[in-house]
């Protein structure tokens, strides 16, 4: 299920090839890599039968989805306004609108981000530096998204000439949104909103796209298969792998995860584009809820599993530097995980058919 020696192997040869500096303190080792944060990685000896990965307790937080962390005590979340009218529309018509607000995990208090009468806000998502966020906007159909400035929470929607509207946005880095266009194709737009397509692949029906440095990673809603363009030479390659169906960049954009569909399951595996390896991690698995750590150290994934003749879902965390995975939460059918900045806390989000609900595990 998991090739951890070939993995570790692979993951310690990039660590020294990326190195700048090296510097040890205690337990600790400090590794600076060009332009980017220093990653901190724990090298302290346990006992074999003790796991890396602890958990100190979950915290459920009703009614809420956390979509991202603002700092360490602080997450923004999607909630009913019951300050406003119930929506409008007949078909939702029980509902109250959708609007952002910050949370403070330890007070437990809200404070208001954007509110809408007669919309559901929701899937908000901070810029590197944490100055703007992407969120989208939902009746029905189809969502439309929109860039805040977090200074004065003005908002600019993704839409009209050249895309015809996003029909996908999220960071491409922490000046840059890319995502798929309604008119076709694949667009980048700054944090201002000035958007522009990307002349080769603007006849293509997009399903996934992600930018990594000067290569784009896409494929099509008519071929599953993932492709890349590099922007320099303008070539475009085969990936040789079929039915992706999401693209997650590590945070240094150095390597990505990336999950197929085979059927009933799916593989999840690392591809490092500098060096084109392919690790596969979990196989013929039903997965979803995949996120990185902050410092890559760390991956949560959510996993079905049959168990005592029926199907459960569980949080896992595979720790790339021992190769060990564990398990973090049972009966956890998350919609989606969040890691806070310092990857001692992670969010998970679930989903019972009518209400959100989401969970804080802090990790020891």
């Amino acid at each position: 299920m998991k090739n951890k020696y070939l993995f570790n192997a692979f993951i310690m040869a990039a660590l020294v090839l990326t190195m700048t500096g090296c510097e040890k303190n205690r337990n600790k080792i400090t590794v600076q890599e060009p332009e980017k944060n220093i990653t901190i990685i724990d090298e302290s000896k346990q006992e074999e039968s003790e796991p890396e990965i602890l958990v100190d307790k979950i915290e459920r937080l009703g009614q809420i989805s956390i979509s991202d962390w603002f700092d360490e005590d602080t997450v923004i979340v999607s909630k009913d306004n019951e300050s406003l009218d119930k929506m409008s529309l007949s078909e939702l018509s029980d509902q109250y609108p959708k609007s952002l607000y910050f949370l403070d995990i330890n007070s437990k208090e809200y404070q208001l981000v954007k509110e809408q009468k007669d919309v559901l806000l929701g899937g908000a998502v901070f810029s590197r530096d944490k100055n703007y966020l992407i969120y989208d906007e939902y009746v029905l159909g189809d969502p439309a998204y929109f860039i805040m400035n977090m200074e004065n929470h003005e908002s600019i929607g993704l839409m009209g000439e050249p895309i015809g509207g996003a029909k996908s946005a999220h960071w491409a880095d922490n000046e840059t949104v890319i995502g798929a266009a309604y008119s076709g194709g694949v667009y980048l737009a700054d944090r201002t909103g000035n958007m522009r397509l990307i002349d080769e692949l603007k006849d293509e029906g997009i399903y996934l796209v992600e930018k990594l440095g000067d290569t784009i990673y896409y494929n099509t809603q008519s071929d599953f298969t993932l492709m890349k363009l590099n922007l320099v030479t303008k070539e475009k390659t085969s990936l040789n792998l079929e039915q992706v169906f999401q693209i997650l960049p590590s945070p240094d954009k150095k390597q990505m995860i990336i999950l197929q569909n085979n059927g009933s399951t799916g593989s999840m595996i690392i591809y490092s584009p500098e060096h084109d390896k392919k690790i596969t991690i979990v196989d013929s698995a039903e997965l979803y809820g995949v996120s990185w750590s902050p410092d890559q150290r760390m991956i949560a994934y959510c996993m079905k599993e049959d168990k005592n003749n029926s199907t459960v879902s569980s949080l896992y965390v595979y720790d790339i530097l021992t190769g060990k995975t564990v398990k973090v939460a049972e009966n956890a059918e998350s919609t989606g995980t969040n890691w806070s900045p310092s990857g001692k806390k992670l969010s998970y989000t679930e989903w019972d058919g009518e209400q959100y609900t989401s969970n804080i595990i802090y990790l020891k």
